[in-house]
């Protein structure tokens, strides 16, 4: 009596079955979703491409208007070069740029090291503080514009980067977030490295954090958007055009030049650039921490 002997699987019917399933996943649904998210960047994308298409126009060109052009009738680089002989562009870039970094690294370090505490330690007044910071959200930061200024002013620091930066700096939705991905952290770690000595801080700064990377870094990249698009504060705080930040250089100062198209595109787009290039380089980070802290 001979039995059949089962025919052995090659790797290329298995590669055409795995192509096969692969293929199978993509459902109507997801289709209608990723067309609709096409669409979304595409509508995201086009106010971009025309601010760009309009920086790369003559004045003449841009001030008549007549007709919708994308791809401009004369490629000219003026806006730019207008921009750059004026100075001042240059001045609020920089500007805007210590502000927000001071902003990021101070938020970081405080909301870090109160999330932590939240998160790890049973104190008394833990709820009641805790839940004073969460209504803090419900306060909108108009309502501090003036006990902020008059402390500002109080301590002479406007005109100054501390006074630009130092008020924006509470950030409570910020300590909420990283208190819940901290809850989510295995204290195993922790007691690992309590065993070798460590203290709460190096516990913090040598555990928590390295396992937390993308939630501090979501968290420090929009506490950087934040401060480098604010502009009521500034505004009110910067009355010499040399500590102005870029919105309010271009809403301000720029204005006083009169309605140059070409060149109030350059300075949206070079206004802009530095954010793209901050999104696109930690873009795997973003979506990590927010998927992480189970936001939408």
């Amino acid at each position: 009596m001979t039995t059949m002997q089962e025919r052995p699987r090659t790797a290329d019917s298995d590669g055409g079955r795995t192509i096969k399933r692969n293929r199978r996943r993509i459902t109507a649904g997801s289709a209608i979703v990723y067309a609709s998210a096409f669409v979304l960047a595409l509508v995201w994308l086009i106010p971009l491409l025309w601010a760009l298409s309009t920086s790369l126009k003559t004045e003449t060109d841009a001030s008549l208007g007549q007709e919708i052009r994308w791809i401009p009738p004369e490629w000219s680089l003026e806006g730019y070069r207008t921009l750059f002989e004026r100075g001042d562009h240059l001045v609020w870039m920089v500007n805007s740029t210590v502000v927000s970094t001071i902003v990021t690294i101070l938020t970081l370090v405080l909301c870090v090291l109160a999330a932590y505490g939240f998160s790890r330690f049973d104190f008394p007044g833990r709820k009641f503080i805790f839940a004073a910071i969460i209504a803090g959200l419900m306060v909108p930061p108009q309502a501090l514009i003036i006990p902020l200024f008059d402390i500002v002013t109080t301590l002479n620091l406007g005109d100054t980067y501390w006074g630009l930066a130092l008020p924006q700096v509470v950030a409570p939705v910020m300590v909420f977030i990283l208190k819940r991905f901290f809850d989510g952290v295995p204290r195993d770690y922790e007691e690992a490295a309590k065993l070798d000595g460590a203290g709460h801080l190096r516990v913090l700064w040598s555990v928590i954090v390295p396992l937390s990377g993308p939630i501090v870094a979501a968290v420090g990249i929009f506490t950087f958007i934040g401060s480098w698009n604010n502009f009521l504060w500034p505004l009110l705080i910067a009355t010499d055009p040399s500590m102005m930040t870029l919105p309010v250089g271009l809403g301000v100062v720029a204005g006083g030049y009169g309605l140059f198209y070409a060149q109030n595109m350059a300075a949206a787009v070079l206004g802009a650039l530095p954010l793209l290039i901050v999104f696109m380089l930690f873009q795997k980070q973003i979506v990590k921490g927010v998927a992480g802290v189970g936001l939408k």
